[in-house]
Protein backbone atom coordinates (compact mmCIF):
# COMPACT_ATOMS: atom_id res chain seq x y z
CA UNK A 1 0.00 0.00 0.00
CA UNK A 2 1.46 3.65 -0.39
CA UNK A 3 2.73 5.44 2.30
CA UNK A 4 1.66 9.24 1.48
CA UNK A 5 3.63 10.57 4.26
CA UNK A 6 6.53 9.46 3.24
CA UNK A 7 7.83 12.09 1.26
CA UNK A 8 6.79 14.10 4.26
CA UNK A 9 9.65 12.76 5.92
CA UNK A 10 12.20 13.81 3.86
CA UNK A 11 14.83 16.16 5.80
CA UNK A 12 14.02 19.74 5.04
CA UNK A 13 14.70 21.22 1.60
CA UNK A 14 13.97 18.00 -0.42
CA UNK A 15 11.20 17.90 -2.49
CA UNK A 16 9.68 15.63 -4.25
CA UNK A 17 10.52 16.87 -8.47
CA UNK A 18 11.10 14.29 -10.53
CA UNK A 19 12.02 15.43 -14.47
CA UNK A 20 9.45 13.50 -17.19
CA UNK A 21 11.79 10.67 -17.78
CA UNK A 22 11.82 10.14 -14.17
CA UNK A 23 8.56 9.53 -13.67
CA UNK A 24 7.92 7.26 -16.99
CA UNK A 25 10.55 4.94 -16.27
CA UNK A 26 11.02 5.15 -12.22
CA UNK A 27 7.43 5.01 -11.72
CA UNK A 28 4.98 4.59 -14.30
CA UNK A 29 7.29 2.06 -16.05
CA UNK A 30 7.04 -0.01 -12.97
CA UNK A 31 4.01 0.20 -11.96
CA UNK A 32 2.79 -0.98 -15.65
CA UNK A 33 5.31 -3.73 -15.25
CA UNK A 34 4.15 -4.95 -12.11
CA UNK A 35 7.47 -3.80 -10.39
CA UNK A 36 7.86 -2.64 -6.49
CA UNK A 37 8.94 0.86 -6.37
CA UNK A 38 11.20 2.36 -3.26
CA UNK A 39 9.51 4.19 -1.63
CA UNK A 40 5.88 3.54 -3.19
CA UNK A 41 4.54 7.08 -2.70
CA UNK A 42 2.13 7.65 -5.57
CA UNK A 43 -1.40 6.44 -4.90
CA UNK A 44 -3.51 4.76 -7.25
CA UNK A 45 -6.97 6.97 -7.24
CA UNK A 46 -9.81 4.63 -8.95
CA UNK A 47 -12.99 5.87 -7.85
CA UNK A 48 -15.27 2.59 -7.67
CA UNK A 49 -17.21 3.99 -10.23
CA UNK A 50 -14.40 5.37 -12.31
CA UNK A 51 -14.83 8.35 -11.86
CA UNK A 52 -12.13 11.23 -10.83
CA UNK A 53 -11.81 13.21 -8.36
CA UNK A 54 -12.26 16.63 -8.88
CA UNK A 55 -8.78 18.68 -8.16
CA UNK A 56 -9.70 20.47 -4.94
CA UNK A 57 -10.27 16.98 -3.88
CA UNK A 58 -6.83 15.66 -4.23
CA UNK A 59 -5.27 16.91 -1.45
CA UNK A 60 -4.37 13.67 1.36
CA UNK A 61 -5.19 11.31 -1.12
CA UNK A 62 -2.83 12.54 -3.85
CA UNK A 63 1.02 12.84 -3.17
CA UNK A 64 1.36 16.38 -3.24
CA UNK A 65 4.64 18.08 -3.28
CA UNK A 66 4.76 21.99 -3.30
CA UNK A 67 1.39 22.71 -5.37
CA UNK A 68 1.71 19.85 -7.17
CA UNK A 69 0.01 16.70 -7.34
CA UNK A 70 0.80 13.09 -8.56
CA UNK A 71 -1.45 9.59 -8.50
CA UNK A 72 -1.84 6.84 -10.66
CA UNK A 73 -5.00 6.25 -12.62
CA UNK A 74 -6.32 3.89 -15.34
CA UNK A 75 -7.01 5.18 -18.67
CA UNK A 76 -10.33 6.66 -19.26
CA UNK A 77 -11.78 7.78 -22.65
CA UNK A 78 -14.29 10.06 -20.86
CA UNK A 79 -12.67 11.76 -17.57
CA UNK A 80 -15.87 12.62 -15.77
CA UNK A 81 -15.17 14.07 -11.61
CA UNK A 82 -18.72 14.74 -9.71
CA UNK A 83 -19.04 18.42 -10.68
CA UNK A 84 -17.15 18.58 -14.28
CA UNK A 85 -14.86 16.86 -16.49
CA UNK A 86 -11.11 17.33 -18.19
CA UNK A 87 -10.63 17.91 -21.62
CA UNK A 88 -7.65 17.94 -24.02
CA UNK A 89 -8.41 21.26 -25.93
CA UNK A 90 -5.92 20.19 -28.93
CA UNK A 91 -6.07 16.11 -29.43
CA UNK A 92 -2.49 16.88 -31.30
CA UNK A 93 -1.03 18.18 -28.09
CA UNK A 94 1.18 15.70 -26.75
CA UNK A 95 5.02 15.93 -25.82
CA UNK A 96 6.71 13.37 -26.60
CA UNK A 97 9.39 11.94 -24.06
CA UNK A 98 12.89 10.69 -24.67
CA UNK A 99 15.47 8.79 -22.90
CA UNK A 100 18.88 9.83 -22.45
CA UNK A 101 19.73 7.55 -25.47
CA UNK A 102 16.83 9.48 -27.62
CA UNK A 103 14.72 6.44 -27.67
CA UNK A 104 11.01 7.75 -27.27
CA UNK A 105 9.67 6.38 -23.60
CA UNK A 106 6.74 8.10 -23.67
CA UNK A 107 4.34 11.20 -23.98
CA UNK A 108 2.56 13.58 -21.87
CA UNK A 109 -1.10 14.81 -23.15
CA UNK A 110 -2.40 18.23 -21.46
CA UNK A 111 -6.13 18.70 -20.01
CA UNK A 112 -7.87 20.98 -18.48
CA UNK A 113 -10.95 21.08 -15.73
CA UNK A 114 -14.43 22.34 -16.93
CA UNK A 115 -16.70 22.64 -13.78
CA UNK A 116 -20.07 21.62 -15.26
CA UNK A 117 -21.41 18.43 -17.64
CA UNK A 118 -23.01 20.57 -20.34
CA UNK A 119 -19.82 21.36 -22.44
CA UNK A 120 -21.81 24.46 -24.05
CA UNK A 121 -22.29 26.03 -20.20
CA UNK A 122 -18.99 24.52 -18.78
CA UNK A 123 -16.31 26.54 -17.34
CA UNK A 124 -12.90 26.05 -18.08
CA UNK A 125 -10.65 26.70 -14.31
CA UNK A 126 -7.13 26.60 -14.08
CA UNK A 127 -6.75 23.56 -12.87
CA UNK A 128 -4.18 21.70 -15.23
CA UNK A 129 -3.45 17.61 -15.65
CA UNK A 130 -0.42 16.31 -17.35
CA UNK A 131 -1.41 12.80 -18.31
CA UNK A 132 1.71 10.44 -18.80
CA UNK A 133 1.59 7.20 -20.89
CA UNK A 134 4.19 4.60 -21.80
CA UNK A 135 5.28 3.86 -25.21
CA UNK A 136 4.78 -0.07 -26.39
CA UNK A 137 7.92 0.60 -28.81
CA UNK A 138 11.20 -1.95 -29.44
CA UNK A 139 13.46 -0.13 -28.14
CA UNK A 140 10.97 0.97 -25.02
CA UNK A 141 10.67 -2.83 -24.72
CA UNK A 142 14.09 -3.36 -24.40
CA UNK A 143 14.48 -0.83 -21.27
CA UNK A 144 12.00 -2.25 -19.79
CA UNK A 145 14.30 -5.13 -19.63
CA UNK A 146 17.21 -2.63 -18.29
CA UNK A 147 14.95 -0.74 -15.84
CA UNK A 148 14.36 -4.18 -14.06
CA UNK A 149 17.34 -5.81 -13.62
CA UNK A 150 17.99 -4.23 -10.34
CA UNK A 151 14.29 -6.07 -9.48
CA UNK A 152 14.83 -9.75 -9.78
CA UNK A 153 13.13 -10.88 -7.11
CA UNK A 154 10.06 -10.49 -9.20
CA UNK A 155 9.20 -10.98 -13.57
CA UNK A 156 8.15 -8.03 -14.73
CA UNK A 157 5.02 -7.73 -16.67
CA UNK A 158 6.37 -6.96 -20.28
CA UNK A 159 3.04 -7.76 -22.54
CA UNK A 160 3.20 -4.32 -24.16
CA UNK A 161 -0.76 -4.29 -23.86
CA UNK A 162 -0.26 -3.59 -19.91
CA UNK A 163 1.51 -0.28 -20.88
CA UNK A 164 -1.86 1.14 -22.19
CA UNK A 165 -3.66 0.22 -18.74
CA UNK A 166 -2.19 2.86 -16.31
CA UNK A 167 -1.19 6.82 -16.30
CA UNK A 168 0.22 8.91 -14.58
CA UNK A 169 -0.99 12.54 -13.55
CA UNK A 170 0.15 15.38 -12.52
CA UNK A 171 -2.37 18.19 -11.41
CA UNK A 172 -1.73 21.77 -10.75
CA UNK A 173 -3.41 25.38 -10.68
CA UNK A 174 -1.76 27.63 -12.74
CA UNK A 175 -1.60 31.29 -11.49
CA UNK A 176 -2.99 34.11 -13.32
CA UNK A 177 -0.48 36.92 -14.16
CA UNK A 178 -0.84 40.39 -14.89
CA UNK A 179 0.75 40.33 -18.48
CA UNK A 180 0.55 44.76 -18.47
CA UNK A 181 2.42 45.14 -15.47
CA UNK A 182 4.04 41.84 -13.81
CA UNK A 183 5.86 39.36 -16.14
CA UNK A 184 6.53 41.67 -19.05
CA UNK A 185 9.23 42.00 -21.53
CA UNK A 186 10.18 45.08 -23.24
CA UNK A 187 9.74 43.62 -27.05
CA UNK A 188 12.31 47.14 -27.65
CA UNK A 189 14.90 45.41 -25.14
CA UNK A 190 17.04 42.98 -27.35
CA UNK A 191 18.23 41.30 -24.39
CA UNK A 192 14.72 40.19 -23.55
CA UNK A 193 14.75 41.51 -19.13
CA UNK A 194 11.97 40.82 -17.40
CA UNK A 195 10.48 43.85 -15.59
CA UNK A 196 8.89 43.42 -11.94
CA UNK A 197 5.74 44.75 -11.35
CA UNK A 198 7.38 47.68 -8.77
CA UNK A 199 9.66 48.32 -12.22
CA UNK A 200 6.55 48.71 -14.34
CA UNK A 201 5.38 51.15 -12.17
CA UNK A 202 8.14 53.24 -11.69
CA UNK A 203 8.64 53.41 -15.20
CA UNK A 204 4.83 54.59 -16.21
CA UNK A 205 5.22 58.05 -13.47
CA UNK A 206 6.43 61.10 -15.45
CA UNK A 207 7.82 63.19 -13.45
CA UNK A 208 9.21 64.16 -9.49
CA UNK A 209 5.40 65.41 -8.52
CA UNK A 210 4.54 61.75 -8.87
CA UNK A 211 7.55 59.78 -6.71
CA UNK A 212 7.03 62.55 -4.29
CA UNK A 213 3.35 60.82 -3.66
CA UNK A 214 4.33 57.27 -2.84
CA UNK A 215 4.80 56.14 0.32
CA UNK A 216 7.86 53.40 0.40
CA UNK A 217 8.62 51.04 3.54
CA UNK A 218 11.22 52.25 6.02
CA UNK A 219 14.25 50.31 6.38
Amino acid sequence: MCDIASVNDLPPGFRFLPSDEELILHFLLRKASLLPCHPNIIPDLIHPNYYLLDPWQLNGKALCSGNHWYFFSQMMENRVTENGYWKQLDVEDEEAIFNDSGNKIGFKKFLFFFIGQDPAAAIQTNWVMQEYHLCTSASFTISTSTAASNYKRKKPNRNPDCYNIWVLCRVYEREEKCLSFCNYVNEDDDNGTELSCLDEMFLSLDDDDDLADISLPNN
